[in-house]
């Protein structure tokens, strides 16, 4: 509980710290595509935009995550009529994984290479990767912290500030998984592995998901419901693709309808060398 509370006094901390907070951009940073292919991009004055900083600290195909990114500037320009520019940096010296994910993700979209870690050193942005993107104002000041990619609270943060509107909140209700850790035991490298999560609402009220993110492009989630009745379950199906051969740690976290908004599931195994 004392770890629970920590964190949330971090995030506490850290909302208060950058809100309205202006970003700094380097001097004719310079843009590219798939690494190689300059393009004469400007960072545009637009009323809003988002800006993502991504270092080079981790899995970078974790954290990136583009097939999702695409999702959801395309949810954005159809809100925004196109209005809303995406700014790229990536903090990196080692391009030839960036490209590789670049490419195979088909992500087209202008990103700025900063191999000095200009942009990270005018801002001092947060260590921790979930603040290291923002919805920032004309004046380029903060409106919004945190990945709206990797959580979806976050994410109707963004599309709220965005367009103005206002929610009822659902009444919240209760919904426990049958275990909180799933273990995939020894996987085949490129093979995949799936297991069975089943929720059960334990509440009063109907249990309504709001989506699912995971904390890797190597982990799926499928389910084919919406909601979840009280006092019955329903099942997700998660999907795990084989990468480098030794250990490996996931998490999914489900949202909806609950007090907490969301909660997270580990799943864990071996990769066969």
């Amino acid at each position: 509980m004392s770890c629970q509370k920590n964190e949330r006094a971090k995030i506490e901390f850290l909302v208060k710290e950058w809100n309205n907070k202006e970003i700094r951009f380097p001097d004719n940073p310079v843009f590219t595509r798939f690494v190689t292919d300059t393009v004469p991009y400007r960072i545009p004055k637009s009323d809003y935009k988002v800006v993502v900083f991504v270092d080079s600290v981790g899995c970078i195909s974790c954290k990136l995550q583009l097939p999702n990114w695409r999702k959801f500037m395309h949810e954005v320009d159809s809100l925004s009529d196109g209005n809303v520019p995406f700014v790229f940096f990536f903090q990196t010296k080692d391009v030839s994984e960036l490209r590789y994910i670049l490419r195979r993700d088909n992500f087209s979209h202008p990103v700025c290479i900063d191999t000095e870690d200009s942009f990270n050193k005018l801002n001092r942005f947060p260590d921790v990767m979930t603040f290291q993107t923002f919805l920032v104002d004309s004046g380029n000041r903060v409106k919004v912290i945190g990945n709206p990619i990797h959580n979806l609270s976050v994410k109707e943060l963004y599309l709220k500030e965005l367009t103005g509107m206002k929610s009822n909140p659902l009444p919240v209700t209760t919904v426990h998984p049958d275990s909180t850790e799933y273990h995939y035991g020894t996987v085949g490298k490129n093979k995949k592995e799936s297991k069975k999560v089943i929720l059960h609402n334990t509440g009063k009220e109907v249990f309504r998901i709001k989506g699912v993110t995971t904390s890797c492009d190597c982990m799926t989630v499928e389910y084919g419901w919406d909601e979840i009745l009280p006092g019955e379950s329903a099942v997700l199906t998660v999907k795990y693709k084989a990468e480098e051969p030794g250990d490996f740690w996931r998490t999914i976290t489900v949202y909806g309808n609950i007090p907490e908004k969301s909660f997270t599931l580990d799943f864990w195994g071996t990769v066969k060398k």
